[in-house]
């Protein structure tokens, strides 16, 4: 699941080297996200894996991502 979200946070912060992102990396620390680019995120999630997020969901890490991903697709 990692893999298919890289591009993803590659298109919402360019430039981020995501040969380095393991599940411990840590969205807003690591990667430097803020509001703006969580909420980017969310919208890219949605449109490639096909549903809506139906409730907040308050992602800290790259594993917490994968996870809720797995359960829902």
């Amino acid at each position: 699941m990692i893999e298919k979200l890289k591009p993803i946070i590659e298109r919402v912060v360019p430039g981020t080297d995501t040969s380095k992102i393991t599940e411990q990396t840590h969205l807003v620390n690591d990667l430097g996200f803020d509001s703006l680019a969580l909420m980017m995120m969310a919208m890219s999630i949605e449109e490639e894996f096909g549903f809506r997020f139906t409730e907040f969901v308050r992602f800290e890490t790259v594993g917490e991502v994968c996870e809720y991903l797995t359960a829902k697709v």
